[in-house]
């Protein structure tokens, strides 16, 4: 099972391919005659740092073996198998589960020819694997071609023939990729009923940046904000704050501090220093996630069913901890052979010490919120939002104990530890519970199995946020919860807001947009039961029919680039399409397309094509939709618009995520004059 889930991992991370093509790996090739007879070719290359390349022979299920492959030849016979040269690093794989080598820095591969006489031609390519310990590379071809005429009693004087793989992408590799293009679009032609022009079908897929730029498109695509990351962060922060495990802490850990010192400001340093300590351990856990699962994997977790999967079990899990079904704690011998050490020691190691015993001690109530923040930031796709997120976090924890060293007078003010932190832990099982349904959804969605709809998803909340509405109410009682049935004024505003938030979701049972909840709920195309009247569904989900129909009927296009698990695209469906002047545009004036480029259904043959000069493999027809939005469009993000006129031009610039109506309007009514005017 794990090698299963090893194997999608390295699928996922080769298929969501970034526009911006990486080179660590640069091959040359060269012939050499031994005698009369016998040669080899011979590939040299050199690794940047960081970077290695597997060697040959690596068995299944496992990463890309290098291959000697032969597209023609004649006038030469191959010996043997492809022999790596120089020295290897022999290894066990943790995420392959088997045995690796590979080169680092310097790679050699040697294949043995037999020349048998006369005139001799040989054509084809080497493929190799490169990872880093963030992303890897799809197989990459290293292309070779040789001719001459040899002697089968002599030793012909044939210069090395050198053939160096360049930083640039090349004239050659330009036409390469049109020529793969036009490869692409054949293969998809079949798959429309009738195609009125072929030379349509292949303008549909020809780049338009250049036309884009001229609109004033100005490609800005960034992850997700990193102050909004910091910020979630530290609200996750304030609410490890307030749990049992923390709380009652912080006045103990404080009085320490200056009591254990006659010199007050020596008292107040070591608090400094205790807190400068938490943010220094939370940071480090962000910054191992992404070392642990790489750039590229933080990329591909958003759609990956297994991941959400798995996220989906992990919160339940956490949901059912915070309810008191059991208590998520580490060894204990852990924190007692911190804590130990943190008394045998002195100074700054001290401190730190204590720290990490914190960390350990608090883990079953922060560990829930570090779980759940971990996988909201991990599936933004920003490298360094673990660690951000971390970093708000880490500072909402240690901001109390160094405020509370410098003015010891607040301590007096803070609440008494009670059941009211118990009401918080509750909450936030309530919480995780439901968000814990977004990651089953985003699984639901990208391999269409149709579990959880969105009327579904929506029950299923109503009846969450209710049930939370009763326990805030007293109606309701967990196994850690006090016996006095009292409701104080802050608990009864918390359930009414979690009753009224229940009912404002009844509506959208039968089709309402429920804007509130556009980001986490399914889109409305899962709808089954919809009295909703104002909504807007593609006509098309496929690109060329999509084309042909516009084509036939006279009317623009407006492509769609989504995705199943893109959050900002159920926003803008939900806060601007269901707009009737937007949705009414849309629906009677275009042809409305949309592509998900997570979509997980596999192509009816894998798809070769060559991008930037490297070949890719399309599987899926996401992989198509992806690859379609970077080589026409310039661009690899969602939500991502544009529209186009019936020979797959631009009409005007695209937009991205802006829920602003009134300039939406604009985007589709511009679009539609520019359409006419070329009519005309």
């Amino acid at each position: 099972m794990k090698k299963l889930f090893s194997l999608l991992f390295l699928c996922l991370v080769m298929g969501m391919v970034q526009a911006q093509i990486q080179e660590p790996v640069k091959f040359k090739t060269e012939l050499k005659t031994l005698s009369g007879t016998d040669a080899e070719i011979v590939f040299t290359a050199v690794i940047d740092k960081g970077w290695h390349v597997y060697s040959t022979d690596l068995g299944d299920g496992g990463p890309i073996s290098a291959t000697f492959n032969v597209d023609s030849k004649s006038g030469i016979e191959v010996v043997g198998k492809l022999k790596p040269v120089g020295k290897e690093v022999a290894v066990f794989d943790k995420l392959f589960e088997m045995n690796v080598r590979y080169f680092e820095n310097t790679a050699q591969f040697v294949q043995k020819i037999k020349l048998t006489g006369g005139a001799y031609s040989i054509e084809g390519y080497m493929q190799y694997g490169a990872c880093n310990d963030e992303n890897c590379l799809p197989p990459t071809d290293v292309p070779f071609k040789f001719s001459g005429e040899s002697k089968a009693s002599e030793t012909p004087a044939v210069e090395p023939v050198k053939q160096e793989k360049k930083n640039d992408v090349t004239t050659k590799e330009k036409v390469e990729d049109t020529v793969a293009m036009m490869e692409l679009v054949s293969a998809t032609v079949d798959s429309i009923a009738t195609v009125s022009s072929a030379v349509a079908v292949s303008d549909w897929w020809k780049p338009v940046i250049s036309e884009l730029q001229a609109l004033g498109e100005k490609h800005n695509q960034k992850d997700s904000s990193w102050i909004y990351i910091f910020i979630t962060g530290f609200l996750g922060g304030l609410l490890a704050l307030l749990t049992p495990c923390v709380w009652p802490i912080i006045p103990m850990t404080v009085s320490f501090f200056l009591k254990r010192n006659k010199d007050k400001k020596k008292g107040i340093r070591d608090a400094w220093t205790y807190g400068a300590s938490i943010v220094v351990i939370y940071v480090a856990l962000g910054v191992a996630i992404t070392l642990l699962f790489g750039a590229s994997a933080l990329n591909a977790l958003s759609t990956n069913a297994v991941f959400n999967i798995f996220f989906f079990l992990m919160l339940v899990v956490f949901a059912a901890s915070f309810f008191g079904a059991f208590e998520i704690t580490l060894p204990s011998k852990w924190s007692t052979a911190v804590d130990s050490k943190a008394e045998s020691t002195t100074g700054l190691l001290s401190i730190f010490l204590m720290a990490f015993t914190l960390s350990l001690v608090s883990f079953s109530c922060t560990g829930p919120i570090i779980g759940f923040l971990l996988v909201e930031v991990s599936t933004t796709g920003s490298v360094v939002a673990p660690a951000i997120g971390m970093l708000g976090f880490a500072i909402a924890l240690a901001l109390p104990f160094t405020l509370f060293a410098l003015f010891p007078s607040w301590l007096k003010s803070m609440p008494k530890s009670g059941g009211w932190m118990n009401v918080i832990k509750v909450t936030l099982g309530f919480l995780e519970l439901a968000f814990a349904l977004k990651f089953l959804s985003v699984a639901d969605l990208a391999y269409g199995w149709r579990i959880l709809d969105r009327e579904t998803f929506l029950a299923l909340w109503i009846v969450i946020f209710a049930l939370l509405g009763f326990y805030l109410l007293g109606k309701i009682k967990f196994p850690h919860d006090d016996d006095d049935n009292k409701v104080g004024v802050s608990r009864f505003f918390m359930a009414l807001v979690s009753l009224a938030f229940a009912m404002y979701m009844v509506p959208g049972l039968w089709g309402a947009p429920l804007k509130a909840v556009s980001a986490f709920a399914p889109p409305m195309h899962t709808q089954d039961f919809n009295l909703y009247e104002n909504e807007v569904h593609p006509k098309f989900k496929d690109y060329e029919k999509g084309m042909e129909y516009a084509l036939q009927h006279g009317k623009p296009v407006m492509i769609d680039f989504t995705g199943n698990g893109c959050v900002n695209c159920r926003k803008m469906e939900a806060a601007v399409w269901t707009d009737s002047k937007v949705s009414d545009i849309i629906n009677d004036d275009y042809v409305l397309i949309s592509l998900y480029v997570d979509e997980k259904e596999a192509l009816p043959e894998p798809i070769k094509v060559v991008e930037n000069g490297k070949e890719r493999t399309l599987r899926t027809v996401g992989d198509k939709w992806s690859y379609l939005q970077r080589v026409k469009f310039g661009a690899n993000a969602q939500p991502f618009y544009v529209l186009l006129d019936n020979e797959g031009k631009p009409l005007n610039k695209s937009y991205a995520y802006d829920e602003d109506i009134s300039q939406y309007i604009n985007f589709l009514k511009t679009g539609l004059d520019n359409y006419k005017k070329e009519k005309k």
